[in-house]
């Protein structure tokens, strides 16, 4: 049967969404078709990015996307206080929504549940049948047992004040709250100046947070700030993954072409996967000419590479997951925020120098010696750990 499509994109998430926009942009010759279960594209969330992340040509064309920006943002830890003055970005749902609506079109169709799927086709739940020359999934973070993965766990609230709020821009983490057993702190980002989301989030070993005593940190923070809570006008909730260790092999072996968390495309540090969701866009949009059956091995490829890149930064979680006790974790991350602006904004980019990764790992560990050097070298299963 003769393919409907160039390509079915299956979720409307943040990779799918972004990859179909820069193809739409270059390739606009392509039959391309996105579908979501969802009534809106981009579900519930906040996606957030630093300046660094990516290059002029790339924060030019999502420009349209971003919600807020600011030139700076801020960190707190119990023996540490620091203002960076580097940009930072965010990408909100209901924007990610309206502009892929925009310019989208009847190329985007929401409400679809998709009932089944092979590699040249879609069932939907109502019966009809989609054909296309590759389908790509986007549908988020599915568990595999070949990577072994901590947790980002949080509960965000974005809250309409009755006073100002006097922050000047966002404060990422503010670890000097009680830990709770394991890595936590409040994320805040200023959205106006009465209205604010706050986030609680833990670096905990599984996905599971307890919501009610979440809800109730934010209102205890708030309350520490100052902060005349009004009104509720969202929440989201969120456990984003954290990479240990793994085998990308075994983990690639039989996946259907995928993009975004579902691929294992993430910082493996902060869970943010914005920048690599653009690089793969650029990198996809860019084929001359287009192949769509060439779509897996490419993609496979970038992901093969980006694993490779990572492999430093799995090292680290293992140090910040596995050695010392969890309600000391945070003093990792304030070590590592004392370090040059650049060795940060790098770190966040993924793009560490060998010389940032000696500065990183010089001096005396914020953790017992022989705690790091054995989690360095195993990892949760007991085996040595592969990078």
């Amino acid at each position: 049967m003769t393919s409907q499509y160039d390509l079915l994109l299956l979720g409307a998430g943040l990779a799918n969404g972004l990859l179909a926009l820069r193809l739409k942009q270059c390739q606009p010759h392509l039959r391309v078709l996105v579908l979501d279960a969802d009534i809106h594209a981009g579900g519930n969330h906040t996606w957030c990015f630093h300046a660094d992340d990516l290059s002029e040509a790339q924060h030019q064309w999502i420009a349209p996307l971003v919600a807020h920006r600011w030139p700076h943002y801020e960190v707190r830890f119990p023996q540490l206080t620091r203002q960076l003055n580097s940009g930072y970005f965010c990408i909100s749902s209901a924007r990610f929504d309206a502009v892929l609506r925009a310019e989208l079109g009847d190329a985007l169709r929401l409400g679809q549940t998709v009932a089944c799927s092979g590699a040249d086709h879609v069932q939907l739940a109502s019966g009809e049948v989609l054909h296309a020359r590759a389908v790509i999934d986007g549908r988020g973070y599915q568990p595999d047992a070949a990577l072994h993965i901590g947790f980002q766990a949080f509960v965000g609230q974005e809250w309409s004040l009755s006073q100002p709020h006097q922050l000047d821009g966002p404060v990422l983490m503010d670890a000097t709250v009680d830990q709770q057993g394991g890595y936590r702190f409040v994320y805040t980002l200023p959205l106006s100046p009465t209205r604010l989301l706050i986030e609680d989030t833990h670096y905990i070993d599984n996905a599971s947070l307890a919501a009610a005593q979440a809800r109730q940190n934010i209102c205890d923070y708030a309350a520490r700030q100052g902060w005349q809570l009004a009104s509720l006008v969202r929440e989201e909730r969120g456990a984003l993954p954290i990479t240990l260790a793994g085998d990308f092999a075994r983990f690639w072996q039989h996946r259907p072409p995928s993009v975004g968390l579902r691929a294992g495309l993430f910082h493996p540090t902060t869970g943010y996967s914005l920048p690599l969701a653009v690089a793969l866009a650029d990198a996809l949009a860019a084929e001359q000419p287009f192949s769509p059956a060439g779509v897996a091995s490419r993609i496979q490829q970038f992901a093969q590479a980006a694993w490779r890149r990572q492999g430093f930064f799995r090292m680290l979680n293992r140090m910040l997951f596995l050695a010392g006790d969890a309600d000391q974790r945070w003093r990792v991350m304030q070590r590592f925020y004392g370090l040059p602006q650049g060795v940060i904004a790098r770190f966040y980019a993924g793009q560490l120098t060998l010389a940032d990764r000696a500065r990183i790992l010089s001096g005396k560990p914020p953790v017992p010696v022989l705690a790091a050097l054995q989690a360095i070298l195993t990892h949760p299963s007991g085996r040595r750990a592969s990078r």
